[in-house]
């Protein structure tokens, strides 16, 4: 059985790209290890799913890609992407204004479930 990785990325300022870089190559790397990885924006992190904010972002000021970059590099290596259902609510979003490499929109009863799952590992951002 293939084993998981959740990232979770709750209290994580989504217009820094030092806070959100590290999770997203971390993420990258497990995948490239064949590790089952999937990253779940909750809170405000959710706003690093919306169309056009991580374009914006970069890890740092030398870096000339930006974090919407690392995030299709993630999603090309096999991880997948979640956005937690509060978080629309919260940013005011819809499920037609989240980038293309977000695999969905998930509710509270799934992301419990899944961080619940005997074969995942959790971090927490």
């Amino acid at each position: 059985m293939t084993q998981k990785l959740i990232i979770i990325l709750a209290n994580t300022d989504p217009c820094n790209g030092e806070d959100v870089g590290a999770p997203i190559v971390q993420a990258t790397v497990a995948a490239g290890m064949s590790f089952h990885v999937e990253v779940i924006c909750t809170g405000t992190s959710t706003k690093l799913l919306k169309s056009g904010v991580a374009e914006k972002i970069h890890l740092k000021t030398a870096e000339t890609r930006s974090i919407h970059d690392f995030i299709k590099e993630a999603y090309a290596a096999g991880v997948k992407f979640y956005f937690c259902s509060p978080g629309l609510d919260l940013t005011g979003m819809q499920k037609c204004d989240v980038i293309p490499e977000c695999s969905g929109v998930i509710g509270a009863a799934h992301f419990i479930e899944i961080i619940m799952s005997a074969d995942s590992k959790v971090l927490t951002y």
